[in-house]
């Protein structure tokens, strides 16, 4: 039987283990214990000789919409704040531990084996974070890929935008916060790929299968190499930066006002008055969103 977890599902076909986010009507979001249980899937896969290769997607009409921050970060109260106010020496230390959160999805970059991500809907905040630590990323068109937290409360984390797109496209993103389709984003290689929706499923089982082909040790040689190349330009040193600025990032008087209209007003409003000037993600018109009947469905879960 497969291993039961409370925000993901786990399941194995032959060579390929596909790792779920399962929080369909939450759009995915991130919240406890998600990055744990990440890095145990991560663990399984890597850990079981049959598997040569992983596919990250997520369940219904999105890969992963972000850190869930309707409540603030309630969730990780207890390591980011003391009697009840942010404490800057516990917050720190939280991200610039291999047991923060980002860290735990790091295990995505760190696994010996392939991982694939299958992005669909939306891609944002920590979403495109989990996605872009994945070796591959292929993503439907109409998939939304972008850093809303550029505008209000937070930096970059993984520090996976920076070193996957030219100075150019990095400075662009990283001061505007401007999202990408699936089809832009494959444009300026940010991702690899972008096919229809309808394709996508099928085009990522192809990919995996074409990757079992090859000798494991093979993949593993090729992952390390490459991976050690972008650790050399100091991966580690820009996502101890980035974390602490996340913290001081979420903790200006303007993100508090953001929060805090969040909790009274709904997140809808926040993210409203974030996004309705530059009039895109959720304020964009229909045709600039994610199509809302594009779902994936885990076989067996309905």
């Amino acid at each position: 039987m497969p291993p039961e977890f409370e925000t993901l599902l786990y399941r194995t076909a032959g060579p390929v283990a596909t790792i779920t986010l399962n929080r369909p009507e939450q759009l995915n979001t991130i919240v406890p214990p998600m990055p744990d249980e990440i890095e145990a899937a991560i663990g399984l896969a890597d850990r079981d000789d049959d598997i040569k290769v992983i596919v990250l997607r997520g369940a219904g009409r999105a890969f992963c919409a972000g850190y869930n921050f309707g409540e603030g970060f309630r969730h990780w109260e207890d390591v980011m704040n003391t009697d009840g106010r942010w404490d800057p020496g516990k917050d720190f230390a939280m991200v610039t531990a291999r047991t923060g959160p980002h860290q735990k999805f790091m295990a995505i970059w760190r696994a010996t084996k392939p991982v694939i991500a299958q992005v669909h809907g939306w891609c944002v905040g920590g979403g495109s974070d989990y996605a872009l630590c994945a070796d591959l990323v292929i993503a439907s068109e109409d998939a939304v890929i972008g850093t809303p937290y550029s505008r209000m409360w937070g930096a970059y984390l993984t520090g996976m935008w920076m070193y996957r797109l030219s100075l150019a496209k990095a400075k662009w993103h990283a001061l505007t916060g401007r999202p990408l389709t699936g089809v832009q984003a494959a444009e300026i290689e940010l991702i690899n790929e972008a096919v229809p929706f309808d394709r996508l499923e099928a085009r990522v089982a192809e990919i995996a299968a074409e990757l079992a082909q090859i000798p494991l040790s093979q993949l593993r040689a090729q992952k390390l190499v490459v991976n050690q190349a972008y650790e050399n330009m100091g991966l580690a040193s820009t996502q101890l930066l980035g974390g602490i600025l996340d913290g001081l990032m979420r903790n200006t008087p303007e993100a508090h006002d953001f929060i805090q209209t969040a909790q009274a007003d709904g997140v809808r409003a926040a993210v409203e008055r974030r996004d309705g000037p530059f009039g895109d993600y959720s304020q964009a018109p229909p045709e600039l969103r994610p199509n809302p009947s594009h779902l994936i469905v885990p076989d067996g879960d309905g």
